[in-house]
């Protein structure tokens, strides 16, 4: 397959996206764009203690002294990430996001998806080349593209991108790269450092992009957006129409932070004082999703979220003793679940050739491209969907792969 070791089921043509569906994720762009921008912001503001402290003391557990002290510094003031990409589950009534990739992967295959069924006919939604030109316009004189083992399933589309591209990109494996004077584009995550011996020279160098802030790959982010403490913060320094769309977008989520309540507190829209109660919720009331929330091997793919009115009520209290223990080292992120709704696509039987119905579960990630300027574009929108027992929506073996139109 396109990936090293992924296969992914084929279907004779791309996802259908209602005018309404195209039009929300045309405009997403910018208030995620902002989104990340405040969210940096906010770090920073924190870390000189000119907002709450608690906010970078959460985001920093866990990760090295140098790594922290790189992302404080002034040189990486307002250096945000280039390619953002949500993650969203489509629901009845739009999106929901699960979560904001700090490195997203798909760039290539959804580059050479565009490119194949735009071949067959098909109007892909972000143009054949959306993807190509979106990436490209990020490094004016090219780049190295740095893909680490942790990653190579994922350097077949990597190196097919860069081929596309033209000499000016090339690709190297993270570990034995040896830092130069040119822009890269790194495709590991933070909590991976060890392995790669040039990350120092990288963050001083500086011309890397997603940044070494590993303040960005923290679902936390998105539990914050909802804090009561922060909500005249967020007000402030967005705008009305962006916070409304982001209201609509992230669900409603907490830190699950093991301080102690006031026993006439309550933690919000819980009702209770404690997370050991949450621990100790009937099924029914655990309509809830538990996640890793980064600078961990369990916070990419779904190695770490656990759906709680899937799982017996032991392995529920236990995960949530889990997550309250382990804190200030690796915290976790509880969010309410939210229904996916059921889509019919067509697909060609791997064994048969013949055609067929799923019904599934979709995934939409569409990817916007931050150029030099500070614009960002649309590049094009990935379709995973998968089959309908399937809770957790991402890239397996029995998912259909498709670009959108």
């Amino acid at each position: 397959g396109f990936f090293a070791n992924r296969e992914w089921i084929w279907s004779p043509e791309p996802f259908q996206l209602s005018k309404n569906q195209k039009k929300t994720l045309n405009r997403l762009g910018h208030p995620l764009h902002r989104f990340q921008c405040v969210s940096d912001e906010l770090y920073r503001l924190s870390s000189e203690g000119r907002r709450p402290e608690w906010i970078a003391k959460l985001l920093d557990a866990g990760k090295p002294n140098w790594m922290i002290n790189h992302q404080r510094s002034s040189e990486q003031r307002n250096v945000i990430p280039k390619v953002i990409r949500p993650d969203l589950l489509l629901t009845e009534d739009g999106f929901t996001a699960s979560e904001l990739d700090g490195v997203p992967g798909g760039i290539g295959t959804l580059a050479w998806l565009s490119q194949t069924y735009a071949k067959a006919g098909f109007e892909i939604f972000g143009g054949p080349r959306g993807m190509l030109d979106g990436f490209a316009s990020l490094f004016e004189d090219g780049a190295d593209i740095l893909v680490s083992e942790e990653s190579k399933d994922y350097r077949p589309e990597m190196d097919w991108l860069a081929e596309e591209l033209g000499e000016k990109f090339m690709v190297h494996q993270a570990e034995k790269w040896e830092a130069g004077k040119r822009e890269s584009y790194r495709f590991f995550e933070l909590f991976d450092w060890e392995s790669i011996p040039a990350i120092r020279d990288l963050a001083q160098g500086g011309k890397i992009t997603p940044p070494l802030k590993p303040h960005f790959e923290e679902k936390l982010w998105l539990a914050l957006f909802w804090a009561p403490s922060l909500r005249k913060i967020w007000k402030k320094e967005l705008r009305g129409s962006h916070l409304h769309i982001l209201k609509k977008l992230i669900p409603y989520g907490w830190p699950v932070d093991p301080s102690e309540i006031p026993p006439h507190a309550a933690i919000p829209r819980l009702e209770v004082s404690s997370w050991d109660e949450v621990g100790e919720f009937s099924q029914k009331d655990r309509r809830l999703v538990l996640k890793v929330s980064g600078f961990s091997d369990l916070a990419w793919g779904s190695r770490g979220v656990m759906i709680g009115h899937d799982e017996p009520l032991e392995r529920w209290r236990t995960a949530v003793r889990e997550a309250q223990a382990e804190f200030t080292s690796h915290p976790r992120v509880m969010q309410e679940f939210q229904d996916t709704k059921l889509v019919e696509h067509p697909y060609f039987n791997p064994e048969t050739g013949e055609i067929r119905m799923m019904v599934g579960r979709v995934r939409l990630c569409p990817y916007y491209f931050v150029s030099q300027n500070g614009q960002n574009s649309l590049g094009g929108c990935l379709a995973t969907i998968v089959p309908a027992d399937k809770k957790k929506i991402h890239g397996m073996r029995d998912g259909i792969l498709v670009p959108c139109m």
